[in-house]
């Protein structure tokens, strides 16, 4: 969460196969981490992506949500559901209407700890169970997240019901992780296509030709 880690080899891999790739950065984290404000909410992130994809005029968009990416994968595929063609939730929380990010973290968590008077501070790599090295290469690429986007409650309207074609990835290294209860929610469901992959959240870094090689299944 707060991290600006885009889908690095995997987007290579998506472009050597033929595919079109967008990997944009949220208002405030990453190298638009200057633009941070007050005024950042959840609802910011998802106008954020609805309006790459209006500007660029895309269509039959396969949309990735990682982790935090979930709730703004949702309210965009909620919105623009006619240009979604299928929906990914890498690793990610899958909220309903009116549910925020932290209504659905399980309890045991660590208390979010504030960064300054309206962010909170990003969880270090480690404690999903990163290796030294990954944990310096995501950790030194991260930056604080709104608060407001952990707390604002996502506003459904049913578009996203419209979308048929959905996938989970779930890393489950070290097992059980706060993504865990959305594994077992979904694991069975027979509107849902369900993958486990033997890393932890980083999958990016972890498995990234495993990962690219899921996202071409969702793609066909």
């Amino acid at each position: 969460m707060g991290r600006r880690l885009g889908l690095g080899p995997n987007a290579q891999g998506l472009r050597k196969a033929g595919h079109e790739v967008y990997t944009p950065t949220m208002t405030g984290l990453g190298e638009r981490s200057h633009l941070m404000s007050p005024s950042i909410n959840l609802d910011t992130h998802i106008t954020d992506i609805v309006n790459v994809i209006k500007q660029e005029e895309l269509s039959e968009i396969v949309l990735v949500g990682h982790s935090y990416g979930g709730m703004v994968v949702t309210g965009v595929a909620d919105a623009l559901s006619d240009k979604i063609r299928s929906l990914v939730y890498l690793d990610a929380f899958v909220p309903e209407n009116g549910q925020s990010l932290l209504s659905l973290l399980p309890p045991g968590l660590p208390a979010p700890v504030a960064a300054s008077e309206y962010t909170l501070a990003p969880l270090p790599a480690a404690f999903f169970g990163a290796s030294p090295e990954v944990a310096a290469f995501v950790d030194a690429r991260t930056t604080p997240q709104p608060t407001a986007c952990f707390t604002q409650a996502l506003k459904l309207t049913g578009g996203i019901d419209r979308i048929k074609k959905k996938t989970y990835i779930y890393a489950n290294v070290p097992a059980p992780t706060t993504f865990t209860p959305f594994y077992e929610k979904l694991k069975n469901r027979p509107d849902w296509t369900v993958h486990t992959l033997p890393c932890t959240h980083v999958v990016q870094i972890d498995l990234p030709n495993e990962l690219t090689a899921l996202l071409l299944q969702a793609i066909a």
